[in-house]
């Protein structure tokens, strides 16, 4: 029969700084009790790794191992502190995102409600004096006068009359809509 040996352990804790490992043989042990050291990093060490993953937040081999000789930690630890800082970096940009995409939908609801409200309203308007409507013009609209179809057909450009006439109507559906005759086009 095979001689059987244990596994290797391979427990993960994270710690305040926010470091987790892999096994025990990679991370230099355990203490007394048979817990995970946990990797106190100096505010010195926290600022570089802050500062390089500004500048990067992925790491290549070779940008790892150097940061790694520079704040004397195993790039393994490195590693692992660049991959617990993306997670709570998108976990923090999640919560600004929710809560953005919260207060879009409450403004969303609120006008919802409000437009609802205005149908019913204009149902309720529509049911009770149907007669009103039939009588009115179309909001379009516009009735010129003669002196003013006179200018624009002797201007000989009555489509553009036509449009600046309606450009200066202010007064609403239905209106005349006149404009003094310019006596340089007149005569």
């Amino acid at each position: 029969m095979p001689l059987l040996l244990p596994a290797k352990r391979t427990t993960e804790v994270t710690g305040e700084d926010g470091l987790r490992g892999g096994s025990d043989e990679e991370d230099g042990g355990c203490g007394i009790d048979g817990s995970r050291k946990k990797l106190r990093l100096s505010k010195d060490q926290s600022a570089v790794l802050e500062d390089s993953f500004r500048e990067h937040p992925t790491l290549n081999p070779r940008q790892k191992a150097a940061l790694a000789q520079q704040l004397g930690l195993r790039p393994r630890q490195v590693e692992v502190w660049f991959q617990n800082r993306r997670a709570r970096t998108k976990l923090k940009q999640t919560e600004v995102d929710c809560e953005y995409l919260k207060r879009c939908c409450e403004t969303l609801t609120e006008e919802n409600r409000r437009l609802q409200k205005e149908v019913q309203e204009l149902r309720a308007l529509k049911l009770v004096s149907p007669h009103l409507y039939m009588h009115m013009s179309p909001p379009t609209t516009l009735t010129m006068c003669p002196s003013c179809e006179r200018v624009s057909s002797s201007n000989g450009n009555s489509a553009a009359a036509t449009a600046a006439a309606r450009a200066r109507a202010g007064a609403g559906a239905g209106a005349i809509v006149c404009h003094p005759i310019d006596r340089a086009t007149s005569t």
